[in-house]
């Protein structure tokens, strides 16, 4: 009896066990930033609900009640707007396009690593972008960044000089241990110029997750594991074999295929998910040019006694027309934004009609054929390819800036000259094509006839050849009546074909081009070579050659209805 009495004072006596803690940990991330500052889109001149300026003003907003919060981008920052790009110009060549001056002090700091060290970013991943202007430009900006670069599966070459990446960080919030793995796309030697990455090399970044994700939980322990992921999702777009596309987006393969991750947030597709789950991995993508931010929420107790993760929760914080934008951002960004719009300002040429990209994709316009006329008279190609990336773009008659020109092109690619044939060519006008679902009746007589499977960017028009696209016939099977020089087009013709870096890669489902031999590179961006032709040039084209329509055309007056309710 005095033993049981004893071991039920001993019981007493103990100390009660301590409570279980719980913590929320936030995680806040941009994307594509693509050189947005300042809150105004520089092709029209006009405001504009993007840029890191409003971004800080949600992420001040978001601090104050997770103070903590580790703020991360997702890559393609220092590259985009005429910002970045006149800077980086600076940086390659020591001077300004179009013999511009500095007017105030030195520019020495890249614009958009200013702001994000004022903004106290955490970390940045690596994107492909990142690599356009080359290395020089790149270890520039690095060097400018108060945070470490990402990329896990980007690695040096043996025997190079170039300087490593980090694979991942861990920071330590409220108690937890939080690792961010960075991971970029490998497509990058399919698109940039060799010695823009030279002493690089890009590993599969699905490997490399599985690899550096067991390693972190093995030796590090951290109590969160989230991939920081510069490429999208990658659901196919089309069916295609393999090998016929650059492998650039993986997303989903590595939320299915990779164990011990809690969360990706991603980038590269220009796309936004608010939140997605596959399996227990969070899945999350903020919208590209700063156009909203992304708050993910992870809520951890330590019952079992060590931190686990029991909750998790995201959503898009937009960017608003009544979003105050940053004052301190604003000031790092003023020289910068106000020399980009003296450069945008400068008169190049003349346009003898007034132009819109309202409905260029879908009836052949002088728009387009300015971007065409360019093409052809630098490359000496048979047929030339590109796409209207900005549908926005207006010139009107009499005096066409820097700002109009550059509007035709918001993509700094680089123009390539391809050994093709007509086989080619059809193939590439039939993948162009999916832009455009088919009629739903012989006579086209409503939509929607615009898919939304394929993005508008990659939609490619010819120059150089004759056809029409028959939305009456099914997918593979709409080019008809494509000539060459008033003859059908024979599909073992030999034709050099100019197209940019990016199509030569075989993005955007072009991958009858990605083999291709490639005859001749510009060594500048294809919007410096419009600028600089009608610089020279001085008038843009008043009419369209007239060498492609859609039919029926009934169905170019329902396309040309949706737009207008666009």
């Amino acid at each position: 009896m005095a033993r049981i009495l004893w071991a039920a004072l001993a019981l007493i006596s103990l100390p009660a066990a301590a409570p279980a803690r719980r913590v929320t940990v936030t995680v806040l991330a941009t994307t594509d930033l693509h050189g947005n500052l300042y809150p105004v889109d520089y092709f029209t001149g006009k405001p504009s609900d993007r840029g890191l300026a409003k971004i800080a003003t949600l992420v001040r907003a978001a601090r104050r009640d997770a103070p903590n919060a580790l703020l991360i981008d997702c890559g393609d920052t220092i590259q985009g707007t005429p910002v970045e790009t006149v800077y980086q110009s600076y940086v390659t060549t020591g001077r300004l396009p179009l013999h511009l001056k500095f007017r105030g002090r030195a520019l020495r700091h890249d614009p958009m690593m200013a702001a994000m060290n004022q903004l106290g970013y955490t970390a940045l991943v690596l994107g492909n972008h990142d690599f356009n202007f080359g290395l020089k430009n790149l270890d520039h900006a690095r060097r400018d960044a108060g945070f470490p670069w990402l990329s896990a599966n980007t690695v040096v070459e043996p025997g190079s000089l170039a300087r490593p990446f980090d694979p991942y960080i861990v920071r330590t919030v409220d108690g937890v241990k939080v690792a961010i793995i960075g991971l970029t796309t490998p497509a990058i030697p399919e698109w940039e110029e060799p010695a823009h990455y030279q002493g690089y090399r890009f590993l599969d970044a699905q490997q490399v997750a599985q690899s550096e994700v067991a390693t972190l939980r093995r030796d590090v322990h951290p109590d969160m594991v989230i991939a920081a992921v510069h490429a999208g999702l990658g659901r196919p777009e089309r069916r295609h074999s393999p090998g016929a596309e650059p492998p650039e987006n993986m997303v989903l393969d590595i939320a299915k295929e990779v164990r011990g991750l809690d969360a990706i947030v991603f980038g590269h597709s220009h796309q936004q998910l608010a939140g997605d789950r596959v399996g227990d991995v969070l899945l999350v993508q903020p919208k590209n040019w700063g156009g909203s931010l992304a708050r993910l929420d992870f809520t951890l107790d330590d019952s079992s006694g060590h931190w686990r993760v029991v909750d998790k929760a995201s959503r898009l914080i937009p960017v608003k027309p009544e979003t105050v934008a940053d004052p301190e951002i604003l000031s790092i960004a003023r020289p910068y934004h106000e020399l980009a719009e003296r450069f945008l300002n400068t008169p190049v040429a003349e346009s003898p009609v007034d132009m819109t990209g309202r409905i260029a994709r879908f009836e052949d316009t002088a728009l387009v054929d300015a971007i065409q006329t360019v093409q052809l008279a630098n490359t000496g190609a048979d047929v030339s390819f590109t796409a209207l990336f900005y549908p926005g773009v207006t010139i009107p008659k009499g005096p066409v800036t820097v700002r109009q020109i550059a509007a035709l092109y918001v993509y700094d690619n680089e123009l390539y000259t391809l050994q093709g044939d007509g086989r080619m060519v059809k193939d590439a006008l039939e993948n162009a094509a999916r832009f455009f679902r088919t009629c739903p009746d012989r006579a086209c007589s409503h939509g929607p006839l615009v898919s939304h499977e394929a993005a508008g960017f990659n939609y490619d028009m010819a120059e150089g050849v004759d056809y029409e696209i028959d939305l009456t016939r099914p997918e593979g099977q709409r080019i008809v009546n494509l000539n060459w020089h008033g003859r059908p087009l024979d599909p073992n013709q030999k034709l050099r074909i100019a197209v940019n870096n990016y199509r030569a890669g075989g993005s955007g489902g072009y991958g009858m081009f990605r083999n291709a031999t490639v005859l001749w590179k510009s060594n500048t961006d294809i919007r410096t070579l419009i600028i600089e032709y009608y610089s020279t040039h001085h008038r843009l084209p008043a009419r369209a050659s007239g060498n492609w329509r859609i039919v029926p055309p009934a169905a170019v007056t329902v396309l040309e209805r949706e737009e207008a309710a666009q």
